[in-house]
Formats: structure tokens, sequence, C-alpha cells
């Protein structure tokens, strides 16, 4: 039997040696005949390779890594359906400003420009598909165009508002010979994005002149790590802090100063539309901020954004382009504890903690007035079944739209697929998460219908042994969807769902499984949590949204 020969350096190689230089530790993706040539050289590096069996989940997975690690987190598959197969997940990905770096193959270099030789898995301009999706395309032609491009492109999805880039490599280039020496180091510095001083000085005026300060805390303050600085201003402020749904952990729940995230409670469109000065930071106010577009603020906005194109794109306002963290920080600095007033000797604020109280009150008040106890106690015991450090990723579920609203994440991260709004995120997401630190349990929850885009990554979980508990809230169909189409057109099509035994075929997988009720729900999922490995958690259950107050006839 004959050696393999020795290896030669190929533009694989340099794939993956200029991903260790610009500090990639590991790779999420898909092998595909095009890119064998990038798939071959991670064998002979450092870099940690986690394969998922569908790429759309593969790119989930990445996009969770990114979220919390903050780090670039490669992406890599192939040509044709394989690369057109990661853009929901980069859909996702952009909308919640994840930096995921996705590099996929292309055909052989002669094919390019669409000169249609026929090759496998030709498109006549696959760049195309991605650049409405990801911040910037980058496509190389030659094997020493590979580290510079890649160097721009980790920098692009970097930089403030950070997000998905795509670079694409022919399969000759990954193949050939590579002539330039090996790459040792490599600098890609995103730029900073601080705010302007004149912004500032007028944004700290506005809101020391307050009465009524409050402040709505986006994503952008989660992503910049700005909860410090958010802090010292809604406290020197007294400003009450409502939190989007991909802002959950910018401030404290228990604060006696947190709105919490009930945004799509009318009680709260009114609080922030009654504020004198409301600062908007990391939010582009777009539909779910907004309690869809209902929001109409009588007072001043100021609002920072590291997006220019999300600056006053739904109402007028003071606009600071910035990052969330050197701008708050900035503000926080710049503000006094004591109002500036015509008087001599303005009162100092003081009642923002019993404003946020009373409006806590009403919105529980009106929840209590529905009968929807059985939702809430199971929100209640997931978290408590959650370690407080534990991250959470939902899916597009009924359990995940209260989630969204009425669940406190505590230490651990909140995320969801509410960005792009997608369905199959919250499975490999979590193992997305769980590769990045496999010393905590990291819980996905997801429907029965989302659970089918992520059935085959259950594969993944046990061969890489991720600590992951999935819990399925198991309703027969699309709930959310039924619901929607019973209440506006008396029934629903296309809602319901033939499924499998969930758990049945997670222990088939060789992954432990328990079908659980509403009232064993806590133990049985804390149970879970606690075993190593994967694990199914299966709760069959219909639940109810509570009333939406965005209609026209819910604000008469």
């Amino acid at each position: 039997m004959s050696a393999h020969p020795a290896p030669v350096r190929i533009g694989g190689d340099l794939v993956v040696e200029s991903l260790t230089a610009l500090g990639a530790t590991t790779v999420f993706g898909l092998p595909g005949q095009h890119a064998l040539g990038a798939f071959d050289a991670l064998r002979r590096s450092t870099l940690e390779y986690v394969g998922l069996r569908v790429e759309n989940n593969a790119g989930f997975a990445a996009d969770a890594f990114a979220r919390t690690t903050g780090r670039v987190t490669p992406l890599l598959v192939s040509t044709g359906p394989g690369a057109l197969m990661t853009l929901a997940a980069l859909q996702e990905s952009a909308a919640a400003s994840a930096p995921v770096l996705g590099i996929g193959s292309q055909i052989p270099t002669p094919g390019l420009g669409g000169a249609r030789k026929g090759y496998l898995h030709e498109l006549r301009d696959q760049p195309a598909a991605f650049r409405d999706v990801v911040k910037s395309v980058h496509t190389v032609r030659a094997a020493s165009q590979i580290p510079s491009a890649l160097a721009a492109a980790w920098a692009s999805a970097l930089e403030a508002p950070a997000g998905p880039v795509w670079v694409e490599i022919p399969q000759d280039v990954l193949l050939a010979p590579a002539a330039v020496p090996p790459v040792t180091e490599l600098a890609a510095t995103p730029r900073p994005l601080p705010p302007r001083p004149e912004l500032v000085a007028e944004a700290a005026a506005a809101l020391n002149g307050a009465r009524r300060p409050a402040i709505l805390a986006g994503g952008g303050v989660v992503r910049a790590g700005a909860q410090g600085p958010l802090r010292t201003l809604a406290e020197k402020l007294d400003a009450p802090v409502a939190t989007t749904f991909g802002g959950k952990g910018a401030f404290p729940w228990e604060h006696p100063l947190s709105l919490r995230s009930w945004l799509e409670d009318r009680h709260t469109t009114d609080f922030l539309e009654d504020a004198d000065v409301l600062l908007v930071v990391g939010s582009g106010l777009g539909e779910l901020s907004s309690n869809y577009h209902t929001f109409a603020p009588r007072g001043r906005v100021i609002q920072i954004e590291a997006d220019a194109g999300k600056l006053e794109a739904n109402h007028p306002a003071l606009g600071l382009h910035a990052d969330a963290a050197p701008a708050l920080t900035a503000l926080a600095d710049a503000v006094s504890v004591t109002p500036s007033a015509p008087e001599p000797e303005p009162e100092p604020r003081g009642d923002g903690a019993e404003r946020a109280a009373a409006l806590l009150a009403r919105v529980h008040a009106r929840i209590a007035g529905q009968d929807l106890g059985q939702e809430q106690r199971m929100l209640a015991a997931v978290r408590e079944a959650l370690p407080d450090g534990s991250p959470s990723f939902w899916d597009m579920t009924i359990l995940a739209y209260w989630a969204w609203s009425a669940f406190d994440p505590r230490e651990g991260a909140f995320h969801s697929a509410q960005g792009a709004g997608g369905l199959g995120y919250a499975f490999p997401a979590a193992l997305g998460a769980a590769s990045a630190d496999r010393t905590t349990p990291v819980l996905a929850v997801s429907g029965d219908g989302g659970a089918m885009y992520s059935l085959a990554e259950l594969a993944t979980a046990r061969q890489y042994g991720l600590p992951v508990t999935w819990l399925i809230v198991d309703d027969g169909g699309y709930g959310i969807l039924r619901a929607y189409m019973d209440d506006a057109f008396g029934e629903s099509t296309g809602t319901e769902l033939a499924g499998p035994d969930f758990a049945a075929l997670a222990e088939s997988f060789g992954v432990p499984a328990i079908r659980t009720t509403p009232d064993a729900l806590r133990d049985d999922l804390a149970d879970a949590l606690a075993r190593p490995g994967p694990s199914v958690v299966v709760l069959p259950a219909v639940l109810r949204m509570f009333a939406p107050t965005h209609l026209q006839e819910e604000r008469d």
C-alpha cells in the first residue's frame, strides 16, 4: 500500500492560515466538492471544526457563536446550493448585527462573470444573491488575494454596525499550490465610531432639561457591551428604561427603573410617548419595537444608532451616528443629576421608580384579566429550571413570544430569531453557543413546526457531545399562524402538522429525551439541563398569546 505524498501548501492553506492569524478559533460549516481544498487544509490547522448537517443550520450556529463571543466567526460552505442555503441564516445575522464571516467556494475561475461553462453548481452571478443580505462581498481570483480579502472582510464584519460578510474563492484557487509564504500575521482593525462632540452636548442639554425622561435600549447596547454606561446614565437622569426584544439584558430586569420588555403593550407605548425626552439607543424603532408602528412620540426623541440608515428612519430625532458604548459613556459624563430649568433651584428628579412600578402594575393587570395562567406558569417554570448564567435561544413560537416580553434573562444571554423571523433558529444556534463554552448548559426552545427544520442536528449534538437541552413545545402545528388565521378568517389553512414522536426520534440519535407536562416541566427541564451532553424535553401543550393592543379598536 503506497503512502500518500507529503501535503503541498495550497490555496486552502492560505485560508486557514489567514483565519488563524486573524484570531479565529472555530469554523462552522459543511463540505462540498468545490470547497474540499479548504476543508483539507482545516485538518492541518489548529482551528476547531464543527460540522452541521444543513448549511442553513451551520449559519445559525456560527451566528450564535458570534453573538455569544463577540468575535468574527467563520462559516465555510460550498458553491451554488450550499452557498444559497446559508442566506436565511445570514439574514438573521444581518438583522442581529452578528459578525459572521461566510466563506463559500466558487466555480473555477474560467466560469466567473457569467461565462456559462456549465460547471457543477454554476450560477451566473453568485455574489448578487448575497449583496442585499450581507455587509460586503469579496471575490478572490488568485491565491495571493486570499489573505487581504479575508482581512478586509473580517474588518467589515466587526465595524459598527457589525454584521455578516461573504468571501468566495474559486475551486481551482483553493486547490492550486500556494506560491506565497505561510501567513503569520494579519491585521484587521475596524474603525471606531464615536459620537460627534457637538451632538453629545446637544443631547445632554436636552436630557438635562427633561422632567419625564425615558430610555428605550435596543440590541445595540448589548452588542456594544454598554450596559454599564446605560445604567449610570439612567440613574443620573432617574429615567425609566424599557428594552427591546433584541435588547433584553441591556438593563437589569429587577432594577427599580426597569420597564422590562412589554413593548407589545399599549401601556408601555403610552409611557414612552409621554416622555418629554426619549433616548433611543441601539434601536431603529422598527415594527416590533414600536408596537407595530403605532408609537407616536409627543416629546423630543434622541436616537443613538450605529447604522446610519436607521437614523430617523421612523421618527424625526436628534440623531447620533455612533456606537452605543462611546455614546452612552459620553452622555453619562455630560448629564447632571439635577435637571436644568429656568427656576433658580430646580427640583431634582425622583419619581422614576414610582412611574416605572405604576406602568408595570397596569401591564400585569391587563394580562391578569385574560385567563393566561398556564402560559405564565410555564414561562416561570423555564426560568426556574434554567441556571442564571445559562444562555437561551428561542425559535419563532408562542412560548418565545411570551419570553420576548416577560422573560428575565438574568446573567445569561437571551437570543431569538426575531430579527429576520425565520423558523429553525433555536437548536442549531444553541449548538453554536455550546461550542463556545462546553462547561455551561444551553437551552433551546422550539415549537414542533420549527423543530422540524432542525432535527438533523440531533446528530451534530450527539457527535460533539454539546450540552444543549432542547425544549420542544408540541401543539400539532404552526400554533401562532393558526391563531392569526382563526382570528382573521374564522378558520386556518395549512397550519396543522403531522409530526414524529420527538422523544423516540431523539433517542434514535442517542440523545436522551423525556415527555413532560406543564406541572412537571420545571423539574424535568432542570434535570435535563443538569445532565452532561445533549437532551430533549417534549411538552405537548397548546398555548395562547395575550391580546394585542396595536389594533385600532384596542386603542379607541
